[in-house]
């Protein structure tokens, strides 16, 4: 089995192809020389491809897509002209105009393409079960500090109209495991952001959603970028109490490994694990979150 990693252009990738490499060989395109020099000095027995064209002409079976979430649709759109199954690491729209360009690109072979928070795989959360008619309301808590955006690292994350800023870059965690739990029928209330801590962003650093799901339960994403550990919490409300999971830890507590379980099973001939519905509400919420909320 060959799998292509296409670009690294978030530590995602790295944490990937230590799960990756007892599966299969590995083939890795990546423009920025630093970035590939990194990579290579842990995983110095990877076959490098000069470009795009060229990774997809070693034959692989599937693709892990890293790219700027602004140049995803382009770039998908050469893996799925090949009928490859693709991971498309977090996340893969961050506007409502990249969300549209992805969708065009997804619709005709959505069981190819896997896109999501690796926390939606963490065996914690897997095995999180509430009865949807007792919820009465939900919350996500999203802690993961943003302080090294504001010194100038990966810039595309932070730039608003590219990556999203932290409010879809780490909100999307939150999110994804909320319409993970409830179903995809959501929709935005509100969003606010702003800068606490970190000076310098060009996003914020702390944030919070409303949404609201087709039954009316309300649930709420608290995205806190000033943190000094990182964690994800899931609240839910039943008139019986509260029922709580925190995720935390190493790639294994937080879904790495599982996530990368499930794209190989693809690779083996299964469809995504992850229906696009779903998908699609995630990202259209954050979309629409970022279109709402001023960056600070």
């Amino acid at each position: 089995m060959r799998i292509a990693l296409a670009g690294l252009a978030t530590s995602h990738p790295y944490t990937d192809a230590r799960a990756l490499r007892d599966h299969a060989e590995l083939v890795v395109w990546e423009p920025d020389p630093q970035r590939l020099a990194r990579f290579r000095a842990e995983q110095p027995d990877v076959a490098v491809a000069p470009d795009l064209a060229g990774l997809l002409a070693t034959r692989p079976d599937g693709v892990v897509l890293t790219v700027p979430t602004s140049d995803v649709p382009d770039t998908l759109a050469q893996v799925l002209a090949r009928e490859l199954p693709c991971f498309v690491n977090k996340p893969a729209a961050a506007t409502v105009d990249q969300l549209d360009r992805l969708e065009r690109v997804v619709a005709p072979a959505a069981e190819l393409v896997l896109t999501s928070s690796v926390l939606r795989f963490a065996p914690d959360f897997a095995a999180f079960d509430v009865p949807r008619g007792e919820v009465l309301s939900v919350r996500a808590t999203v802690r993961h500090d943003v302080g090294l955006w504001a010194t100038g690292y990966n810039p595309w994350q932070d730039d608003p109209a590219i990556g999203g800023g932290t409010l879809v870059m780490m909100g999307l965690h939150g999110v994804e495991l909320l319409v993970a739990l409830l179903g995809p029928a959501v929709r935005l209330v509100g969003a606010a952001g702003t800068v606490r801590h970190h000076r310098g962003l060009r996003s914020e650093d702390t944030g919070m959603l409303a949404l609201q799901w087709a039954d009316g339960v309300p649930g709420a994403v608290e995205v806190l970028g000033v943190s000094e550990g990182e964690a994800y919490e899931v609240t839910v409300h039943t008139a019986a109490g509260e029922r709580r999971v925190v995720l935390r830890g190493g790639a294994d507590q937080l879904g790495y490994r599982d996530t990368i379980d499930a794209f190989l099973g693809m690779v083996r001939g299964a469809p995504s694990p992850v229906p696009w519905a779903q998908t699609r509400a995630v990202l259209g919420v954050l979309a629409a979150a970022r279109a709402t909320a001023r960056p600070a």
